[in-house]
């Protein structure tokens, strides 16, 4: 308590409060000129955005144009990508304009020394670019016009060399370029590829490789424009190839040519070489058939000539090939026939059962006709040798003779035996009959169906033969002992008139 004399008290005194804070100064930003910061943008290196102070900015833009400036370096895109990267560049540009201040900034900007250094900054950064930039595009444009070049001359090799003279840089100033770079190499492996199957078409005659090598053309034509010079190339290597040093593979080629359906376009000059080519092929591919014993391919390609161009020069010379493959032809199917009825020694088995005609065998007519004898051979070896061949295609007559059998009665004679009990035994000789079909071989028409008599003598004083266990009656026939004479006699009837 207070004393009472000292009346009303005092007021307390106010709370203590801490004097306030003192405001730290503002750090001062010279001001930008939002002209040359866009400028500096300009030069893709983020450098308005480090006038500005925004470096985060600056590492993110940064971060994006290294990504497209990498993508549009190894993938080579369209103009439309060029076009993106363009509009990302004007975006950074816009960018840096608006953030410095844009318009009203730049019109109350003021201090003409400081713009200045602003602007030298600005030029430092983009001139270099911009040079860097116009000089690859240059470059580019060299390249470009070397790529061109090879196109209209269809030489691939050039177009390879302009290729692997795109570097980095250009990737980076002309993407297009590359692109097109790029594509013009596809057509070259497709074209070089089509150019092997062609020269593989040329050595063997393969249609299949030939196909490959057409397909290929196709498609560069129809999927690659611009491109047609260097097809052409390809397709004059290919007919210039034509004929090809083996006569057949030229028909093969030739055929296949010749088949396939218009197209249209450049593939179709390969016609006119067929009406120039095929004609001789077709006759030496014959030739070569018929030295190398292929009688029936030999004759096809002749008719084929024929068939095709029957007012070719060589006409002629195509109905004799025609004519001797057609012998060549019956005369090894006759031999085959007449080796097996020697190998069967059966009268009904080989040419005996199924004839055949060569129309190049002598004519059967008068005198004697030389006959080719099959058959057992027990008689014909007797026979003279100007009546029998054993060449087909000297015979004038097919002999086909099988086993003898017993022929026509000559005398019957007694017999006693020398050992044994067994009485007289009378003993018939007979003539030998050998069962005979003759054919002509020129027309392969049956002449005679007959069984041949040969005789000889018979009852002789003494006979011998073979019974069971050694002893026992003779036979009651026997055949008479022909001579050679007595065989030929009988055979003359067949060969000579």
């Amino acid at each position: 308590m207070y004393p009472p004399s000292q009346g009303t008290p005092p007021p307390p005194p106010p709370p203590y409060s801490p004097p306030p804070a003192p405001t730290p100064p503002r750090r001062f930003r010279p001001p930008r000129d939002p002209l040359a910061v866009a400028l500096a943008n300009a030069s893709l290196l983020n450098v308005g955005y480090l006038m500005l102070g925004r470096y985060r900015r600056a590492v993110a833009t940064g971060i994006v144009t290294l990504v497209l400036l990498d993508v549009l370096a190894e993938s080579g895109h369209s103009v439309w990508f060029e076009l993106l990267v363009l509009v990302y560049w004007a975006a950074l540009v816009a960018n840096g304009w608006f953030l410095a201040g844009g318009r009203s900034a730049w019109a109350g900007w003021s201090g003409v020394g400081r713009v200045r250094g602003q602007f030298v900054v600005a030029l430092a950064a983009t001139l270099p670019v911009l040079l860097v930039l116009g000089l690859l595009r240059y470059n580019a444009a060299t390249v470009g016009d070397a790529l061109a070049d090879a196109r209209r001359d269809g030489d691939c090799a050039k177009a390879r060399k302009a290729q692997r003279d795109i570097w980095f840089g250009d990737r980076v100033a002309d993407s297009p370029l590359v692109a097109e770079a790029e594509r013009t190499a596809r057509v070259c492996r497709r074209l070089a590829a089509a150019g092997a199957d062609f020269t593989t078409a040329l050595s063997g005659g393969s249609t299949l490789a030939l196909v490959r090598g057409f397909d290929g053309l196709a498609w560069v034509l129809r999927h690659e424009p611009g491109h047609g010079r260097m097809v052409e190339v390809v397709l004059d290597g290919f007919l210039r190839g034509l004929p090809a040093k083996d006569h057949c593979a030229t028909v093969a080629l030739t055929d296949w040519l010749r088949a396939r359906h218009a197209s249209h376009d450049m593939l179709d000059r390969s016609a006119a070489i067929v009406a120039r080519t095929a004609p001789a092929a077709l006759i030496a591919c014959g030739d070569q058939l018929m030295s190398a014993k292929e009688w029936l391919a030999a004759r096809v390609r002749y008719q084929d000539l024929l068939d095709r161009y029957p007012n070719f020069a060589q006409a002629a010379q195509a109905r004799e090939g025609v004519r001797k493959a057609t012998l060549a032809i019956e005369l090894a199917q006759v031999t085959q026939l007449l080796k097996d009825s020697d190998d069967a020694d059966d009268l009904d088995s080989g040419y005996c059962a199924d004839p055949a005609k060569y129309s190049g065998a002598p004519a059967y007519g008068r005198g004697t006709n030389r006959a080719y004898f099959t058959g057992p051979g027990e008689y014909a070896g007797r026979l003279p040798g100007g009546w029998k061949t054993r060449d087909a295609a000297k015979a004038s007559l097919v002999v086909c003779m099988g086993e003898k059998e017993m022929g026509q009665r000559v005398q019957t004679c007694p017999y006693v035996p020398e050992k044994g009990h067994w009485g007289v035994s009378n003993v018939t000789f007979r003539k030998i009959a050998v069962p005979v079909k003759v054919y002509e071989l020129r027309t392969g028409k049956r002449v005679a169906d007959k069984k041949v008599q040969i005789g000889g003598s018979s009852c002789p004083g003494r006979i011998e033969y073979e019974s069971y266990l050694g002893e026992g009656p003779p036979p009651d026939e026997m055949y008479v002992d022909a001579s050679t004479s007595d065989i030929r006699d009988a055979f003359e009837s067949l060969v000579v008139r």
